[in-house]
């Protein structure tokens, strides 16, 4: 591979990964600041408008970040993969526009609003703004999911005689089935990790026996969210998204699965590690059938395996995608259990004197953005070596006069810069927990520190 491909690649994964840790967490905690005011409107009981206060503090410092960190990757379309811009821009910058001039304005707008404007803005004024932040974030989540399903999955196109693409349908690519089912998938991850973020401050809370009802109400919050979304994840998200992957990428199926050869009856593969130069797997623990099954709900149906596809379509790193799908797919059934078990024990009035669970859900807190990392990984390498499926290959795309010194330096560079940011994020997120929820705002707005303004 050549050296500039190289590190320009590892310079747009290393700055959407970072990024990729702040939207996540807003758009998972909108729908639930959404149901605090909702609950405070109808009990009118300040707790949960406290509650909400205290987790759009959370959500403003993590948009901040978001919107500091998300600049640089656009910038990157026009320095590191100027010819994948200028061939494909005809379509993807139709939606990446649509989320900056629609979507990104309503969020932070209304954003504004609900930090600011409390008092003026009256209880429902108020729950209202909290809803078109969510309707924001979400909107916002959906156009970025379409582009890169348009690279996945490209439909409601022309090919201009000069190889560049133009969209014929900006509608089609909206309704593009692989967005719809990517941005359910997407989505409902996102909720994932607000309500384990959320369960993990509420047990804080509880263990700690500070701020002790907020924090019972968040895990109550938290764990109805999270068995919900975490099971939406598996089915019907999951496997929807998995069949038709398996549909219109049968060799991102195959690579993920390590399944080099076709079979009909294909195991699925629980544990092991693939060996791509004997094209085996060695120490694997597998479950008869279970592939067929899964993909064509048939045991009996054949699986098309690597050896079905010319090697230069084979993706560049199977192990990687290989390790990345089974940590989203085992991090995903673990969910399931924690949540379970969670949700038991709250049933039966156990779950705030249980302290090895509430140890559980607090220390689990980072494990849902590894997931979500590993689904993109899935998702990203799985689709190499093509930067628009079948259509445009990587090496194609990216900006050859730009030299891997140039792209060492600049990623370093970055890598300085949002380790400062990391501190001072830090840093205000330990300062809002440790002020934890508060009455209402004596002035009628909220500080992103966790203060009085």
């Amino acid at each position: 591979m050549d050296d500039a491909l190289f590190i320009h690649r590892i310079h747009f994964a290393f700055t959407i990964t970072f990024h990729y840790l702040f939207p996540q967490l807003t758009m998972g905690l909108a729908p639930l600041i959404v149901a605090f005011k909702t609950m405070g409107l109808r009990t009118d009981n300040p707790i949960y408008d406290d509650a909400a206060r205290f987790w759009t503090k959370i959500f403003g410092i993590n948009f901040v970040a978001g919107v500091v960190t998300g600049i640089p990757m656009e910038f990157q379309f026009g320095t590191n993969w100027s010819r994948f811009s200028q061939i494909t821009g005809g379509v993807i910058a139709q939606p990446l526009a649509m989320e900056g001039v629609f979507s990104f304005f309503l969020e932070s707008a209304f954003l504004g609003l609900f930090l600011f404007g409390e008092r003026r803005l009256g209880r429902k004024g108020h729950w209202w703004a909290a809803f078109m932040v969510f309707v924001g974030s979400w909107l916002s989540g959906f156009f970025i999911v379409a582009a890169n399903a348009w690279m996945q999955h490209p439909v409601a196109y022309t090919r201009l005689p000069d190889g560049s693409f133009q969209v014929n349908s900006f509608w089609g690519v909206l309704a593009n089935p692989w967005a719809l089912l990517q941005y359910a998938h997407v989505m409902s991850g996102a909720v994932i990790t607000g309500a384990f973020v959320m369960c993990a401050i509420g047990a804080f809370y509880v263990l700690s026996r500070r701020h002790p009802e907020s924090g019972e109400i968040f895990l109550r919050t938290g764990i109805v969210a999270g068995i919900i979304a975490c099971c939406f994840q598996i089915f019907p998200s999951g496997d929807l998204h998995g069949k038709y992957m398996a549909q219109h990428q049968p060799v991102t199926t195959a690579a993920a699965e390590a399944l080099f050869h076709s079979e009909a009856g294909a195991p699925l593969v629980i544990i092991g590690q693939p060996d791509v130069e004997h094209q085996k797997i060695d120490n694997p623990i597998i479950v008869n059938s279970a592939l067929s099954f899964l993909i064509y709900g048939t045991p009996a149906a054949v699986v098309k395996g690597l050896d079905q596809f010319p090697q230069d379509q084979w993706p560049t790193n199977i192990p990687l995608l290989y390790f990345a799908y089974h940590v989203m797919a085992g991090l995903g059934t673990l969910f399931v259990a924690i949540m379970a078990v969670s949700a038991f024990l709250l049933w039966k009035r156990r779950l705030f004197q249980t302290k090895w669970m509430l140890w559980v859900l607090m220390l689990a807190a980072p494990f849902p953005y590894i997931a979500n990392m590993a689904g993109w990984m899935t998702a990203e390498v799985g689709r190499q070596p093509w930067l628009v499926y079948g259509l445009l290959r990587t090496p194609a795309g990216y900006s050859n006069n730009v030299s891997a010194g140039n792209g060492i330096f600049t990623l370093l560079g970055f890598m300085g810069m949002y380790a400062l940011l990391s501190v001072f994020y830090l840093f205000l997120l330990r300062l809002t927990i440790e002020r934890g929820p508060g009455g209402p705002e004596e002035h009628g707005y909220i500080s992103l520190s966790g203060g009085e303004a």
